[in-house]
């Protein structure tokens, strides 16, 4: 048995893998429904769109992720515009709904992750402000 540690969503699990014989591959492979498949497509669906570098896994302290699931329909600021606290950044469309995504704090717009039209993933990082 092996131990690995991955990391979804910027969630860290740690798992472990038994190594399987050539008949047990074959008839876990003829199941149903393969216990692999849906998190190698949950990873690569969870993958943000980047804007100015690739968003952190986990993000710092000025990092401020999607609440829920949902699609932008606007980026109000650029990488290097000014913010004050508060002040819409992002603005996410969920369940028929626009959820401004504020600013936690002034300061300058460091990083964007994701552009306008982009699926998001809840919790995935969206800007961060430092």
């Amino acid at each position: 048995m092996s131990n690995y540690r991955i990391t979804l969503n910027g969630k860290a699990y740690e798992i472990e893998v038994e190594e399987m014989s050539e008949s047990e591959a074959k008839s876990a492979s003829s199941a149903k429904a393969p216990v692999a498949a849906p998190v190698a497509k949950a990873a690569a669906a969870a993958a943000p769109a980047p804007k100015a570098s690739a968003a952190p896994a986990v993000g710092g302290a000025g990092s401020v992720n999607a609440p829920m699931p949902g699609t932008i329909l606007r980026v109000n600021k650029n990488v290097g515009d000014s913010v004050n606290a508060g002040e819409a950044v992002v603005v996410l469309e969920a369940m028929k709904m626009e959820n401004d995504i504020n600013s936690p704090k002034a300061g300058v717009v460091k990083a964007l992750y994701v552009n306008k039209g982009d699926t998001v993933a809840s919790g995935q990082v969206l800007f961060e402000v430092e």
